[in-house]
């Protein structure tokens, strides 16, 4: 079975550039390359990746790009770029030429304004995507998925990519009101899923699969096998779990799906959304 990772990261560590890796998180205070990562690949017999951006800055963005460039196993690349701002179309233009730049992404879930999707000049920004082949990427946590819903809902034509299923409360075994926004955001049909950063969200020390079950149950049901696309969230996964037992996990958990289902949630459906 072919395996395409559709979310990981690349970086050289700096306590000043990642000052989100706390002392709870020392492991992944160090950097992680694709020579690092191609030893993970190949144990895990992923054959591709999408690599993401961990930082918000257009120096980062052109460095993924220059990576993805040197290593055929980085297929694509989900970088940053200033969406909400008024140079936004001159950085598309800079951009038109790198073909491994498959969509942009911008850290939400960190913005203290509740209702930074539905400012103007971000959603301004997201139009401005019309036409360029590229996705948006969706970080959020979970309460944020009503705002999320309605900014869908202002681009109908747009790609988006939902992240580690809107980083439902895992560790505290909540289900509502999570599972029902979900559901409703899945009617968009432009909207796709990551199967994606759930470990981290669960006991790090004490998770299942079967305490994850219930939420791999909810997003099946909701985007259905082919809008679905499994990713390690690599390195930060590795406070919790390591890279090939991620997708032993996911493999366990869809064992009794078919050929054409795995094969879409693997690898498939990543390949379709980015334009790999």
């Amino acid at each position: 079975m072919t395996i395409i990772d559709a979310h990981h990261h690349l970086w050289r560590y700096s306590r000043e550039e990642y000052g989100w890796i706390d002392e709870t998180m020392l492991s992944l205070r160090r950097d992680f390359l694709p020579e690092d990562l191609t030893v993970e690949m190949r144990v895990a017999g992923v054959e591709g990746t999408i690599a993401v951006q961990a930082r918000q800055t257009l120096e980062e963005t052109r460095w993924l790009l220059e990576l993805a460039d040197q290593n055929e196993a980085i297929r694509g690349v989900v970088g940053w770029a200033p969406i909400a701002s008024g140079e936004f179309s001159t950085t598309l233009e800079e951009f038109k030429g790198r073909p491994k730049l498959k969509g942009l992404r911008h850290v939400v879930q960190a913005e203290p304004d509740e209702n930074y999707l539905l400012r103007q000049d971000f959603n301004r920004g997201i139009g401005m995507l019309r036409g360029s082949g590229l996705v948006y990427e969706v970080l959020i946590y979970e309460h944020q998925l009503p705002q999320t819903i309605e900014f869908v809902d202002r681009h109908p034509d747009q790609a988006f990519v939902l992240d580690h299923i809107a980083k439902p409360r895992i560790r505290g075994r909540v289900l509502e009101p999570w599972a029902g926004r979900m559901r409703d955001l899945a009617r968009r049909e432009n909207v796709s899923c990551k199967l994606s950063g759930m470990v981290t969200e669960a006991d790090w020390n004490g998770w299942t699969l079967e305490g994850l079950r219930p939420y791999l149950d909810v997003v099946v049901e909701a985007f259905g096998p082919q809008r679905l696309m499994v990713g390690s969230d690599w390195p930060v996964c590795l406070v919790a779990c390591g890279y090939a037992q991620w997708f032993g996990v996911l493999e366990e958990y869809f064992a009794g799906f078919s050929t054409q289902e795995l094969d879409a949630v693997f690898a498939g459906n990543a390949a379709r959304v980015y334009g790999l």
